[in-house]
C-alpha cells in the first residue's frame, strides 16, 4: 500500500488504548480526585472541634461554612456526591466504595460517621463562639 492511500478501517484499532481500559483510566482519575476531595472534606470537619477547643472561632467557622458548602451540594444532588454519577457512567459495580479510595465500610458509613461529627464539631463551635461573647 502506498502511504498516500487511505489505511483500511480499523486497521489503527491496535495503536488505540481499549475502550475497558480507557473506562478503567478514567476511573481511576475519578476515584483519585473523589479520594482527595473526600480527605480534604473530612479533615476541615475532623478540623471544627480542634479549632473551636483551641479557641480560634474564626477558623472555626471557616470550616463550618466550607464542609456547609459541600452539604448544599449533596442536598442539591438527592445526597450523592456528583462524582459519584460520573463514576458510575465508566462501570457496572456499584458497591459502597466503586468511586472512591475507601474501604467499603467507610465508604458505606460515611455519611453517618462524618455527619455525626461535623454537626457535633459545628454545635461546639456554636457553643464556644457564644460562650466567647458574652
Amino acid at each position: 500500500m502506498s502511504s498516500t492511500s487511505p489505511e483500511p478501517q480499523g486497521h489503527r484499532v491496535s495503536q488505540l488504548q481499549p475502550p475497558a481500559a480507557a473506562r478503567t483510566a478514567v476511573l481511576k482519575a475519578i476515584k483519585v480526585v473523589h479520594t482527595v476531595v473526600w480527605a480534604l472534606f473530612a479533615g476541615c470537619i475532623l478540623a471544627i472541634p480542634i479549632a473551636s477547643l483551641y479557641g480560634d472561632n474564626l477558623a472555626a467557622l471557616w470550616l463550618v461554612a466550607i464542609v456547609f458548602g459541600e452539604v448544599a451540594v449533596l442536598a442539591a444532588n438527592k445526597w450523592r456526591c456528583p462524582l459519584t454519577a460520573l463514576a458510575a457512567r465508566y462501570t457496572t459495580d456499584r458497591r459502597a466504595n466503586f468511586d472512591i479510595y475507601l474501604p467499603e465500610w467507610l465508604a458505606k458509613h460515611n455519611k453517618v460517621i462524618f455527619g455525626t461529627i461535623y454537626l457535633v464539631g459545628a454545635a461546639t463551635a456554636g457553643m464556644h463562639w457564644v460562650l466567647a461573647i458574652t
